[in-house]
C-alpha cells in the first residue's frame, strides 16, 4: 500500500511539472482540454485558479452613469479664519496683577470639505451653501486631478445652495435629467467625497418625492433616497442610472453622523431656478405678500371662528405690505393661488415664492365662509435665515 501511495504521490507530482513548463512555454497547447484550461491560471506560479474571461462583464451594472456622470462632480476644501474674542477678565487689574498682560489669542484656520457639481462648461459650479459659507478661500479639486480656486458668484440660504465658479478649460459638464419622470423605486447613485476619503459612488432608490415640513431649508422639495449620504457628500450628484442629474446631496437624517439610509437632495428644478437668478441678479428673487401664515389647527379654528379645514390661514398681516393694501385680514383663509388649490403651508409658500415682483396675482379667499377674490401687487421676498425661530413670520 505505501509503494501505491508513493507512485501515485511522484506521477502526480511530475503532471503538476509537466503542466507548469507547458503553460509557461507553449500555453497554446492546452487550450483545447475538456476542463477548461485556457482559464487557467497561476498564481505565486504554484497554484491553479480559474479565472473568468476576459470580456465578461456583471449582468447588471451601472458603470456607464457613473462613468458619465463622475467627472463632472468635484472636491471642496473650504479655509476660513476664525477670531476668538479677548475676555474682558484680560483688562482686570486684579487679574493683571498676578498674570500680567496676556496676549489676545492668535485667529485658527478651520478648514472643511464637501462637494459640488459643475454645471456649465464656464466653470460654474452647484454646491449647498453651508459648504463654502463664510468661506475665506475656496479650493476646488477635479477627479482628473487639477486644482483652482474658487470665487463665489452667490448663494441661497433658504433652498441652501450656493453657486461658484472656476477658470479652467474643459471642464466636464453634467447633464440636468428630468425630475418630472423620475418615481419612487426609480435606482439612483449618490456621488461625493464622504469623510475625505476620495470620489465615491453609492447606490439607493428613491425612496420618496416632494418631502417638506423636515425644517431643513426654509424652501423645501427635497428627493428622500436610502443610497449613503455621509458627511462630504453635501453639494454632490444625484443621479439617474443614465447619468444625468436629479438632484444635490444636501442632507441626512442621522442620529451618529453617519448615513441611516435617509438622505435628501435638492430637485434640479429647484437648482435651475436658483442658479439662474444668481448668475442674473447675484441673489434670488421670491415673490412677498405680507402675511404670517399658518396651518389650520382645532384651536386656531377656534380662535378665528374658522369652520374650513383646507387651506391656510392668515394669522396675521404686514401693515402697509402687499395683502394689506390689497384689503386681506387676519382671519381669512387663503385657499387659492391663481388657479392652484393652496394644501398645505408648503405648498403655499412656494406659490407665493414662485410670483414675479411689482405684478398683480389673484388670490381667493375664504372670510367668515364666503368666497373673495382680491388682486394683489406681489412684493419682494425678503431673505431669511432658516435657522430663524419661526421662519414664516411675515415672510410671504
Amino acid at each position: 500500500m505505501r509503494r501505491l501511495w508513493l507512485l501515485f504521490a511522484q506521477t502526480a507530482t511530475i503532471c503538476l511539472a509537466l503542466v507548469f513548463i507547458v503553460n509557461t512555454l507553449k500555453p497554446e497547447w492546452l487550450h483545447n482540454l475538456p476542463f477548461g484550461s485556457k482559464n487557467l491560471q497561476f498564481i505565486s506560479s504554484t497554484i491553479p485558479v480559474l479565472e473568468a474571461p476576459a470580456n465578461s462583464a456583471a449582468p447588471i451594472s451601472y458603470r456607464g452613469a457613473a462613468k458619465r456622470a463622475m467627472p463632472s462632480v468635484v472636491n471642496i476644501f473650504t479655509t476660513k479664519e476664525v477670531k476668538y474674542p479677548r475676555s474682558p477678565l484680560y483688562n482686570d487689574p486684579l487679574f493683571k496683577q498676578f498674570f500680567g498682560n496676556v496676549p489676545t489669542p492668535p485667529p485658527e484656520k478651520q478648514t472643511s470639505l464637501g462637494s459640488g457639481v459643475i454645471v456649465s462648461p464656464d466653470g460654474y459650479i452647484i454646491t449647498n451653501n453651508h459648504v463654502v459659507r463664510s468661506a475665506d478661500e475656496i479650493d476646488v479639486v477635479l477627479s482628473d486631478g487639477r486644482k483652482a480656486i474658487a470665487k463665489a458668484v452667490g448663494n441661497d440660504p433658504e433652498t441652501d445652495l450656493a453657486l461658484i465658479k472656476i477658470d479652467l478649460p474643459n471642464l466636464p459638464a453634467i447633464t440636468f435629467g428630468r425630475i418630472e419622470n423620475a418615481s419612487v423605486g426609480d435606482v439612483v447613485l449618490a456621488i461625493g467625497n464622504p469623510f475625505g476619503v476620495g470620489q465615491t459612488t453609492t447606490m439607493g432608490i428613491i425612496s420618496a418625492l416632494g418631502r417638506s415640513h423636515l425644517d431643513i431649508n426654509v424652501f423645501e422639495n427635497f428627493i428622500q433616497t436610502d443610497a449613503a449620504i455621509n458627511p462630504g457628500n453635501s453639494g454632490g450628484a444625484l443621479i439617474d442610472t443614465n447619468g444625468n442629474l436629479l438632484g444635490i446631496n444636501s442632507a441626512i437624517f442621522s442620529q451618529s453622523g453617519g448615513s441611516l439610509g435617509i438622505g435628501f437632495a435638492i430637485p434640479v428644478s429647484t437648482v435651475k431656478s436658483v442658479m439662474d437668478d444668481l448668475i442674473t441678479h447675484g441673489k434670488v428673487i421670491r415673490g412677498w405678500i405680507g402675511v404670517e401664515p399658518q396651518e389650520i389647527t382645532p384651536e386656531l379654528a377656534e380662535n378665528f371662528g374658522v369652520k374650513e379645514k383646507t387651506g391656510i390661514l392668515i394669522a396675521a398681516v404686514v401693515r402697509g405690505g402687499p395683502a394689506d393694501n390689497a384689503g386681506i385680514k387676519p382671519g381669512d383663509v387663503l385657499i387659492k393661488v391663481n388657479d392652484t388649490s393652496v394644501t398645505d403651508l408648503t405648498m403655499m409658500m412656494n406659490l407665493v415664492a414662485q410670483l414675479a415682483p411689482n405684478q398683480k396675482a389673484k388670490l381667493t379667499l375664504l372670510r367668515k365662509g364666503k368666497p373673495l377674490t382680491v388682486d394683489v401687487l406681489i412684493g419682494t421676498r425678503r431673505p431669511v435665515s432658516p435657522s430663524a425661530n419661526d421662519e414664516n413670520d411675515d415672510h410671504d
